[in-house]
């Protein structure tokens, strides 16, 4: 089985291509987190703009099961 790599993992790979130090390795995983943090902000502020949520709301979601259960075979 092979995998095609998608366009950004080809990218992520030509940079890697090049000798990085560790400060440097340590910067880019610091700036991928926050990218990732600043995207995941983004999208909460769009989904609390579309139905806004009160902590009665945010209580009940942070309990709530949301896993797909196994299935016992």
């Amino acid at each position: 089985m092979s995998t095609k790599l998608n366009d950004t993992q080809l990218h992520l790979l030509q940079l890697f291509a090049h000798d990085l130090g560790e400060n440097e390795l340590e910067d880019i995983k610091q700036l991928l987190s926050d990218y990732f943090v600043r995207k995941a902000d983004e999208e909460m502020r769009q989904l609390q703009q579309q139905r806004p949520m009160d902590q009665a709301d945010l209580d009940q979601l942070l309990n709530t099961h949301l896993r797909t259960p196994y299935r016992s075979e």
